[in-house]
C-alpha cells in the first residue's frame, strides 16, 4: 500500500520522466543512424524508409486502446510491460542481421512505446496535485520537446564513435533501471470498468494507421498519381499510389468509429474512446492547440536538420550540436514553469510560450543564408525552445486539467494520438511546402542554364528534399541549389510562425484556469481530486 508521502514523492517523476526520455531519444537517433544501417545490412530506399515509418505508425495506432487498457488493467503495470517489451525489440534491433528484421522489431518497439507514453501522463495526472502537479507537467512537457531536439546530437555521437548499434545498445541499461524503478511508481486503475470494444479497437487502429500513413508518405509516393514504387516485404505498388486508398480507409474507419462509440455510450455500454472528453472546453481546445504545436514543432525539427548537413555541409554531430540550443532553452524554460506558475495562470504561460515560439521561428528564418555562420540561429533557436519549454509543458496540465482521474489513461492516450496527428500534419504540409520550394527555386536559379539542366538539377534536390546538394558537381548548380535551400526553409519556418500565432488565437478559447496552489494535507492525503477506482493495493 502506498503512503501519502510515498505518492507524492518525486522518484515516480524520475522514472516517468527518463522513461518517456528513452522513447522520445529513440524515435529520433535512429534518423542520425541510416547512412551507417544502409552500409552495413544493405538496406534498399524502400527499407530504409520503412525502418523509420513503421515505429511511428505502430506508435500512432496503439495509443488509444493501449490508453484504455491501462485504465482497465492498471497503468504501472502497462508502463513496466512497455518497457520490457520495447527493451527487447531494442536488443533484438540492435543484433539484426538484415533489412527485415530491422522493420519489423522496429514495429515492436512502436508497440512498446504506445504502452509506456500514455501511461506516463495517466500515473502523473493521478500521483500529483496542486502545484505538484504542475511542476510534474512542466517535466514532463520540457522532456517531450527538448529530447527531440537532443535525439540526433546523441545519435551522432553514439553513431561516429560506436556504431549504428549501440543507438539501440544504448537503451538497455536505461530499461533495465525503468523497470526496476517502476516498482516505485504506485498502482492505479479504475475498477468500474467492464467488457471491451473490439470492433472499436480495430476501427481506431486501421483509422489512425491509415491518416497518419498518407500524412507522413504523401509527398513520398504522391497523393494521386505514384511518384515511386511503394514496397514492404514483398508487396509492391507500382502503377497506383496506395496514398489516397489509405486516407480514405483511415477517414472511413475513424467516422464509423465515433459514430459506434457514440452509440454504445448512448446504450450505457463501454466505450474505447470516451468522446464526453471532448465535452470538456479545456480538453477540446487543448487538443486543437496540440495539435498546431505539434505541427510548428516537429515540421521546424524536419526541416532545419536537413539544411544544415545537405545544404551547408554540416556532420549529424556538428548540425545536432546547433539544434542543441533549442533543447537548452526547453530545458531551461520548464525549471523556470514552477516559480511563473504561482503568478500566472497555466492558460497565460502557454499563450507566452506560443508567442515566444512564433517569434523564434520567425527569427530562425531570417538568420537562414548559404553563408550563415553555425552560431547565427542559436539565439533564436533558443527563444524558440523557450516557448516550447513554457508552451507544451503547461497546455498538457491545461488539457488533462478536468479529466476524472479514472479516465486519465484513455484521456493521456487521446492527447497523444492528436499530438502525433499534428506532428504528422506538419510532416506532410510543411515537408511539401520544402519540397515544393526547392524545385521551382532550383528552376529559377538557373534559369540561364540548358532545360535540361534545370530540369534535372531541380529533379534531384526535389525528389531528395535537398540531400542530393552535396552530391552536385557543377559549382553553379551547386550554388543555385544551396541558395533554393535557405529560401525552402525560410519559407517553412515563416509558415510554422504563422501557424503559432494560429495557436495563439486558439488559446483565446481556452477556460480560465487558476493559479496552481498547494494542496492541503488532507487532500494529498486522500489521493487529489478523484480517488475513484484505485487499487486495493495502494
Amino acid at each position: 500500500m502506498s503512503s501519502p508521502n510515498a505518492r507524492q514523492s518525486w522518484l515516480p517523476l524520475v522514472v516517468l520522466a527518463t522513461g518517456v526520455s528513452m522513447v522520445v531519444v529513440d524515435a529520433t537517433i535512429v534518423n542520425v543512424a541510416v547512412p551507417a544501417i544502409i552500409a552495413d545490412l544493405g538496406l534498399g530506399a524502400t527499407d530504409v524508409e520503412w525502418v523509420n515509418s513503421i515505429y511511428s505508425l505502430m506508435f500512432a495506432a496503439l495509443l488509444i486502446p493501449f490508453g484504455r487498457a491501462g485504465d482497465r488493467y492498471g497503468r504501472r503495470r502497462l508502463f513496466a510491460l512497455g518497457v520490457a517489451v520495447f527493451l527487447l525489440a531494442s536488443v533484438l534491433a540492435a543484433t539484426s542481421v538484415n533489412g527485415p528484421m530491422l522493420i519489423g522489431v522496429r514495429a515492436v518497439q512502436g508497440v512498446g512505446a504506445a504502452m509506456a507514453v500514455p501511461m506516463t501522463l495517466a500515473i502523473i495526472n493521478r500521483v500529483y496535485v496542486g502545484r505538484r502537479r504542475v511542476i510534474a507537467f512542466a517535466v514532463w512537457g520540457s522532456i517531450i520537446g527538448g529530447m527531440a531536439a537532443v535525439g540526433p546530437l546523441v545519435g551522432g555521437w553514439l553513431v561516429t564513435d560506436h556504431g549504428w548499434r549501440a543507438a539501440f545498445w544504448i537503451n538497455l541499461p536505461i530499461g533495465a533501471l525503468l523497470l526496476l524503478g517502476s516498482l516505485w511508481v504506485p498502482e492505479s486503475r479504475d475498477g468500474h470498468t467492464a467488457g471491451g470494444d473490439l470492433a472499436g479497437l480495430v476501427l481506431a487502429v486501421l483509422g489512425t494507421t491509415g491518416v497518419v500513413f498518407a500524412l507522413i508518405e504523401g509527398q513520398k509516393y504522391g497523393w494521386w498519381e505514384p511518384r515511386r514504387t511503394a514496397g514492404l516485404f514483398g508487396l509492391r505498388f507500382e502503377s497506383v499510389s496506395p496514398v489516397p486508398f489509405a486516407f480514405g480507409v483511415g477517414i472511413l474507419a475513424l467516422v464509423a468509429l465515433v459514430l459506434r462509440e457514440r452509440r454504445r455510450e448512448r446504450a450505457g455500454r463501454p466505450v474505447l474512446v470516451d468522446l464526453t472528453l471532448f465535452e470538456l472546453p479545456s480538453f477540446r481546445y487543448g487538443a486543437l492547440a496540440a495539435v498546431i504545436v505539434a505541427l510548428g514543432e516537429f515540421g521546424l525539427i524536419l526541416v532545419l536538420p536537413l539544411f544544415l548537413q545537405s545544404a551547408l555541409g554540416y556532420t549529424a554531430f556538428r548540425a545536432g550540436l546547433v539544434i542543441a540550443a533549442l533543447a537548452l532553452g526547453t530545458f531551461v524554460a520548464g525549471g523556470l514553469v514552477p516559480p511563473l506558475s504561482k503568478r500566472w495562470s497555466p492558460r497565460a504561460i502557454v499563450r507566452i510560450g506560443l508567442g515566444m515560439e512564433a517569434v523564434g521561428a520567425a527569427g530562425i528564418g531570417l538568420s537562414l543564408s548559404p553563408d550563415m555562420g553555425p552560431w547565427r540561429p542559436v539565439p533564436w533557436l533558443l527563444l524558440y525552445g523557450a516557448g516550447i519549454g513554457f508552451a507544451t509543458a503547461q497546455l498538457t496540465g491545461v488539457l488533462m486539467a478536468d479529466v476524472p482521474a479514472r479516465l486519465s489513461g484513455g484521456a493521456s492516450a487521446l492527447q497523444s494520438t492528436v499530438r502525433q496527428l499534428g506532428a504528422a500534419l506538419g510532416v506532410a504540409v510543411l515537408g511539401g511546402v520544402l519540397v515544393a520550394g526547392l524545385g521551382s527555386a532550383v528552376e529559377r536559379g538557373l534559369a540561364d542554364r540548358p532545360a535540361q539542366v534545370r530540369t534535372s538539377a531541380a529533379r534531384a534536390v526535389e525528389e531528395s528534399a535537398g540531400a542530393a546538394i552535396p552530391a552536385l558537381r557543377d559549382p553553379v548548380v551547386h550554388a543555385a541549389a544551396v541558395e533554393a535551400a535557405a529560401e525552402a526553409t525560410r519559407r517553412v519556418t515563416f509558415i510554422t510562425a504563422l501557424a503559432l500565432l494560429a495557436g495563439v488565437g486558439v488559446t483565446l478559447l481556452l477556460p480560465r484556469t487558476p493559479v496552481a496552489k498547494d494542496e492541503p494535507p488532507e487532500r494529498v492525503a486522500a489521493g487529489g481530486p478523484d480517488t475513484g477506482g484505485r487499487d486495493p493495493d495502494m
